[in-house]
């Protein structure tokens, strides 16, 4: 597979990433930052270390050579990971060992004011021990040294992102068989779950199947809703890829023909969602492809019922920087990538449509390519 090639030769985590955050680090004036399980590790080197309670932490000092603390016995897979292929220090605790210590003394902070970023999902548990061997120095978000390199996409983490949405989109076209009166939501949303891996991803990160009312929920989820004749059926569905990079697709279908209020309205969303996708280039800013999706949709008398942002940033994360939305006035740079997902929820239904788009040299990329169009089941 595309992903399993990029990962081996190293192009989703480049051996010259850890020089590239260092020098973030200095620029955000931290002195080093400390990464324990998540998105930001395995951004840097690869590692999709699990969240135990015995610490992982990947310590990168502003001068100096990082080292990557693990449990002894998971010394095995962090050097399996791409992170045993990079000049990087691997070091082993044990069972008796004090690792905050271990990492603390590590750094080698001495004088001025020292400023540590601890991983902006670090559990309560390591951040509460950080604090307690790190007295006096102040502790900061890693995000604000990694955001400006995990904000923009390389090209090899675009592709894939194209991976997760071409395969996301292969369970989107086998949606319309599965959307059958009778059928409760649940029992769809078992066969997307099933199809999701079936198609390539590693997890199920989400399943949504709002039918009738439940289409005017953006975050509904599943019930034991029957599917009945006219309803509209809003499909949210998203997973991870295992090199890590996520998909996220919305659809609305209809079972039968749907009510006359329902097509009209589902007509603006689909010329908004257009809109939105048409204003991404460079150096528009967030706000603005927020604003494009708003104003048909608002002209048309239904900006009440639009009543979440036009879409959030993708990558190793479902939502990650950047925000569609409006007070985000930073300016689209080519890599950024995210959703344009415009949605109207009047009830007694709702509609949306979702496309992850990239931010390309001259314009814009769509990463999903299943019709947009109302899809009716007979």
């Amino acid at each position: 597979m595309v992903t399993d090639d990029l990962a081996a030769a190293g192009a989703l985590y480049p051996a010259d990433r850890l020089e590239a955050v260092r020098a973030a680090v200095r620029a955000a004036g931290l002195d080093a930052v400390l990464l324990t399980p998540g998105p930001d590790l395995r951004y840097v080197v690869g590692y999709d270390a699990k969240q135990l309670e015995r610490l992982t932490c990947l310590a990168i000092p502003a001068d100096g050579a990082p080292a990557l603390y693990v449990p002894r016995l998971e010394l095995a897979a962090a050097k399996a990971s791409p992170a045993g292929a990079l000049d990087l220090e691997i070091i082993a605790w044990e069972e008796t060992d004090d690792p905050f210590r271990m990492v603390v003394g590590g750094l080698g902070l001495t004088g001025g004011e020292p400023a540590v970023g601890l991983s902006d999902r670090m559990w309560a548990l390591s951040v509460l021990r950080f604090r307690d061997e790190l007295p006096g120095i102040r502790l900061a978000l890693a995000g604000s040294a990694l955001r400006p390199l995990r904000i923009r996409k390389s090209a090899a983490e675009v592709a894939a992102l194209r991976e997760a949405g071409a395969a996301i989109d292969r369970v989107h076209a086998r949606v319309p068989g599965w959307l059958r009166r009778g059928q409760t939501e649940r029992a769809v949303g078992a066969l997307i779950a099933e199809a999701i891996l079936a198609e390539g991803h590693a997890t199920v990160d989400f399943v949504i199947v709002g039918s009738g009312p439940n289409a005017a929920s953006p975050h509904h989820e599943v019930s034991d809703r029957v599917l009945q004749d006219g309803d509209a059926v809003v499909v949210d569905i998203g997973g991870t890829m295992p090199s890590g990079y996520c998909s996220d697709s919305t659809r609305t279908y209809a079972i039968g023909a749907p009510p006359d209020e329902f097509t009209a309205y589902y007509s603006v969303l689909f010329d908004a969602q257009e809109a939105a996708c048409a204003a991404v280039r460079p150096g528009v800013t967030a706000e603005s492809v927020d604003a494009a999706a708003r104003e048909p949709i608002t002209m048309a008398g239904y900006g009440e019922a639009f009543i979440h942002r036009t879409g959030h940033g993708i990558g190793l994360e479902v939502h990650e920087d950047p925000y569609i939305v409006k007070g985000n006035r930073e300016p689209l740079e080519p890599g950024m990538a995210f959703s344009v997902e415009p949605g109207i929820y009047p009830g007694p239904h709702g509609a949306r449509i979702e496309d992850i788009v990239v931010c390309t040299a001259d314009g814009f990329e769509r990463l999903n390519n299943t019709p947009r169009d109302l899809v009716v089941v007979r």
